[in-house]
């Protein structure tokens, strides 16, 4: 049985046809894009989704069939993802998922926002599934047989946020340590094996998210906000996806123009200041 060091190492020898590529690039771009101009939607529909609801309309399930991609998500345990928002099974749903039909856990405002596409492809997965309202661009599908690439539904942005900074008595950073867990599960996996992690779909948006794991992960296709703490070996144009930041700026005061309204997008570029140099 290969190991999964010899798995990660046999990827860098092959690497997924460019159709494949190209297929999740624009998946992933267009559902950028709707989550980034949705959010200029009325009041109304703004101020439902910040209360943590959905405004009311009527959802399907989505047909993995007529999918421009179908996705494989794992089920990572609650600490991977929205157990960083405290939520529980019980406070919004059944299972390990939230019932997106009826609320959403509420994530945090401010600059967390900016590298909050983790939670919104998470959520879109699940409402392809649940029938919430979603573009069906991108379908879970619960066979990994059936599926394009397989998501990793991990919360590296808000990990870092969050878990960052050692606590006494331990001696590394939750954090750190979430990222040793996530490996020892990937390792431990069929489908990472198969494949040595290259039909695997990572978000590591903040620039100082998965320190650790992006060494032992780079397979694996790199959702980034761009390339400009990353190793050349470890993320690149030819396997990665660049995803733009979610603005953080509000509707204007009144403003009832809908979605299909707006003709342009504005571009903000956020209140970080990059030291780094990059050359996307």
């Amino acid at each position: 049985m290969p190991t999964a060091s010899t798995s990660m190492a046999a990827a860098a020898s092959c690497r997924s046809p460019l159709v494949w590529f190209f297929s999740l690039a624009a998946a992933l771009f267009f559902a950028s894009w709707y989550l980034l101009l949705d959010s200029a939607a009325a009041p109304t529909a703004l101020d439902a989704r910040r209360q943590g609801l959905r405004p009311a309309s009527p959802g399907r399930k989505c047909d993995p069939d007529k999918a421009l991609l179908r996705v494989y998500m794992y089920d990572l345990p609650l600490e991977f993802h929205f157990g960083m928002l405290d939520w529980e099974p019980g406070s919004g749903g059944g299972g390990l998922w939230p019932d997106v039909r009826h609320g959403v856990p509420e994530y945090p405002g401010g600059l967390n926002l900016q590298h909050s596409i983790e939670y919104w492809l998470t959520l879109d997965l699940l409402a392809s599934e649940q029938g919430a309202p979603t573009p069906c661009n991108a379908v879970r599908v619960r066979d990994p047989a059936r599926a394009d690439v397989v998501f990793v539904p991990f919360f590296a942005s808000l990990s870092f946020n969050r878990h960052s900074k050692v606590v006494p008595p331990a001696r590394t950073s939750e954090d750190r340590a979430l990222q040793r867990r996530l490996i020892e599960f990937l390792a431990a996996r069929p489908e990472w094996r198969r494949s040595g992690g290259r039909d695997h779909v990572v978000l590591a948006h903040h620039p100082n998210g998965m320190l650790d794991a992006r060494y032992k992960l780079w397979p694996c296709v790199f959702v980034l906000c761009d390339f400009g703490r990353y190793p050349h070996r470890v993320a690149n144009i030819d396997k990665d996806v660049i995803a733009p930041y979610r603005h953080v700026v509000d509707n204007f005061f009144n403003d009832s123009t809908g979605y299909h309204d707006r003709p342009t997008l504005l571009y903000f570029q956020g209140a970080i200041y990059r030291k780094d140099v990059s050359t996307l």
